[in-house]
């Protein structure tokens, strides 16, 4: 009898502690981190674990934001059914009646206006199938001219420097496993160990190895607590730091004149530019000391290997575009790029910002990196769609200058999917009131956000637990993400929704796709001859070798881990130098009395842009709950503002409030406020909506502040 009874107890035991795992990979940031989550059921009761998974990339490694990551996909708050506005309340509607609602209203629109009153606008976050579908669904099933993403916020800049330079822009022109051997690094404007803390290994190995690490950032963070040499480079005043490295390169000889030569363009006009400069007046602007340039010149120069790395600081700035293409000047003066452990980096965000730009959701592409105002280009997209190519809209708009147009009363109605843009657009105040004046705005989310809340329709989506593609992470590695958990009954994926729509707005011909890896061999062919050619690269080729980097012309090819070893993409084989000025060309945002302080913003390592996802997360809202504003102590002292108090900043487009953090690591001149909180305390409703000439990227890293105490 016992013996029954100890058999009785073992198999309910068993019962309640089922074990399931999801194979995944974080959706944060670009690393795209592979992982396992372990699911145990205890009495009733279910608990979570993620777990590294060994891979290419981020080799096993989580941080803190990829532990957590479950916790807003299992939230409570997700939405679980479309929501349709009634009465100024979101109510339950069935998936037919949410998409002939939608079916209706943009058919209304477009009859009463044009193709191009609807608008669609995407994130970085989707996979490359999500972002080739929303790219197709606009030029295709809308066709409309209005589409873009919230990528033009953090990798626009980087993009055009990479493609004008080197004719292809690809995160990485080597790969991670480079690092550890360079003999100098520079980090420009990128706070790493708090945005991408596992590639922070890779820096960490190459200090063991004797390299020099050089960080450029206004503040002193957690990445600069490993540099050998930090410059405090006054925000927005990159371009003119690089003149004075390049001026001093040049002068001291540490360039390489075979590699100028043979495979460069522009050399004399950079020359001409520098010599006409003076490094005192370089050391004003900048407030980097020369000697500290000096030195910058003669540890890159004469290092044999080195490799540059740019993010945020540098890119978010109305001459983000100049600014990162005169650092890829100091690379090219010296030869180091093409060769083993040189090369340069742009640190993507986004968890898909690199494969989210390649295959049509920016304004001016189509996919493969292809450009929508070349014919040719056009007539190979358009044989591949099957459509005529006279059917496929011209060039749009980027994402911020689509809100000025809704505001104008140009674009009546918007897809949106994925983003959060009343948060993460400069000018915020503007942005929402625009996106008011809509007939008709459509969001596809997992949560209501502070955008979804202006919608007329939510459309519930899944997770990353729950949506199988494919994602290209920073180095262009081109990965496959499994969806293992069974998506909720009423939840849809972002392409199923895509088709459906196109279905009903009689375009189901050109969008018959029943798994992302139909979507994604589609895209292989779209893809293929093109600058970002996936064509080699397929589903059981990534799931078997753990990712490919692109570009990948045949199913026999490797995949290519080294760019530039024998030639450039331009089509002469060389790259371009740039002569560029230490003023820019869009007049940037001065202190003066009224507004005294200069304003920079970034993150923190436990949320990720908007914060809709990570603030669901309670192990990672709890380390940060609130916003805050980095200050000087003896700036502090000058304004009366006292430590961990409540304090006003304005500039000329609004205010936020927020509470004080003193450290002696920022500038005097200078406050930082991170942008992952909305309302009140979004600081985007203080950054002016100038953008850059080139690559339409806002100043999100520099403009006129100033602060007041409320306590």
């Amino acid at each position: 009898m016992t013996e029954l009874l100890l058999k009785y107890f073992r198999s309910k035991q068993q019962e309640s502690q089922m074990e399931k795992i999801y194979d995944t990979q974080c959706p944060f940031c670009s690393m795209q981190c592979k992982m396992k989550l372990i699911e145990q059921s205890i009495v009733k009761r279910k608990q979570y674990r993620a777990v590294g998974v060994d891979n290419p990339t981020s080799q096993g490694r989580l941080c803190i934001k990829g532990l957590n990551a479950h916790q807003h996909a299992l939230h409570t708050e997700r939405i679980k059914y479309p929501l349709l506005k009634m009465n100024g309340e979101f109510k339950r509607v069935s998936w037919n009646h949410a998409l002939n609602i939608v079916k209706e209203k943009f058919l209304n629109i477009q009859s009463e206006y044009s193709s191009d009153a609807l608008s669609v606008y995407g994130g970085g976050s989707l996979t490359n199938e999500a972002s080739y579908l929303l790219g197709k669904f606009a030029r295709v099933a809308l066709g409309t001219r209005y589409i873009d993403y919230n990528g033009r916020f953090c990798m626009s800049s980087a993009a055009s420097a990479a493609n004008q330079t080197f004719g292809i822009d690809r995160g990485m022109t080597n790969s991670l496993l480079e690092i550890p051997s360079a003999e100098c690094i520079i980090l420009i404007g990128t706070n790493i160990a708090e945005c991408q803390p596992t590639i922070l290994p890779y820096f960490e190995k190459a200090k063991e190895n004797g390299a020099i690490i050089i960080v450029i950032d206004p503040r002193s963070t957690l990445t600069t607590k490993m540099a050998d040499l930090h410059l405090k480079v006054k925000p927005g005043m990159d371009a003119a730091l690089a003149n004075g490295i390049i001026k001093i390169i040049i002068e001291e000889n540490f360039i390489d004149h075979a590699f100028i030569a043979q495979r460069t363009h522009g050399y004399e006009e950079v020359k001409d530019n520098v010599s006409g400069l003076q490094l005192k007046e370089i050391e004003e602007l900048t407030d980097v000391p020369i000697n500290q340039m000096r030195k910058v010149a003669m540890l890159f120069g004469m290092g044999k290997t080195g490799m540059i790395f740019t993010a945020r600081g540098i890119e978010q700035q109305t001459d983000g575009y100049k600014a990162v293409r005169n650092f890829l000047n100091i690379l090219l003066l010296t030869g180091k790029v093409g060769k083993p452990s040189c090369g340069y980096g742009a640190i993507t965000g986004q968890g898909n910002g690199q494969g989210g730009r390649e295959h049509g959701q920016k304004a001016d592409q189509l996919p493969g990196y292809r450009s929508i105002e070349n014919p040719e280009h056009r007539h190979y997209i358009a044989k591949v769609w099957g459509v005529s190519e006279r059917e496929l809209p011209n060039k749009g708009v980027s994402a911020y200058e689509m809100m000025e147009k809704i505001d104008q009363g140009e674009i009546k109605g918007m897809l949106l999917m994925a983003s959060n843009p009343i948060v993460s657009n400069p000018n915020a105040n503007m942005v929402k009131k625009a996106l008011v004046k809509l007939d008709f705005l459509v969001v596809a989310d997992m949560f209501i956000s502070e955008t979804a809340e202006l919608a007329d329709l939510i459309l519930p989506v899944s997770s990353y637990l729950e949506n199988e593609g494919s994602i290209t992470n920073l180095e262009g590695r081109v990965m496959h993400r499994k969806g293992s958990r069974v998506v909720s009954s009423e939840v849809k994926h972002d392409w199923q929704i895509l088709c459906e729509l196109a279905q009903l707005l009689g375009k189901g011909k050109h969008f018959k796709f029943s798994s992302p890896e139909e979507i994604f061999n589609e895209l292989r062919v779209a893809s293929k001859g093109g600058v970002a050619d996936y064509y080699g690269i397929t589903y059981e080729r990534i799931k078997h070798e753990g990712g490919i980097l692109w570009p990948c012309p045949d199913i026999g090819h490797q995949g290519t881990e080294r760019l530039f070893e024998e030639a450039f993409a331009h089509q002469d084989k060389k790259a371009v130098m740039l002569a560029v000025p230490n003023h820019p060309e869009v007049q940037k945002e001065k202190t003066d009395k009224e507004f005294p302080l200069y304003l920079t913003t970034g993150r923190v390592m436990s949320h990720y842009l908007t914060g809709v996802q990570t603030r669901k997360s309670p192990a990672l809202s709890a380390r940060e709950f609130e916003s805050f504003m980095e200050i000087h102590p003896q700036t502090a002292q000058r304004y009366s503002i006292q430590d961990k108090s409540l304090i006003k900043i304005e500039s000329k487009r609004g205010s936020i409030v927020v509470r004080s953090r003193w450290t002696e690591g920022i500038r005097q001149d200078t406050v930082f406020v991170p942008f992952h909180w909305a309302e009140s305390q979004n600081v985007n409703r203080l950054i002016s909506e100038e953008l850059d000439p080139t690559c339409r990227m806002p100043g999100f890293k520099s403009c006129a502040v100033k602060i007041s105490s409320l306590s």
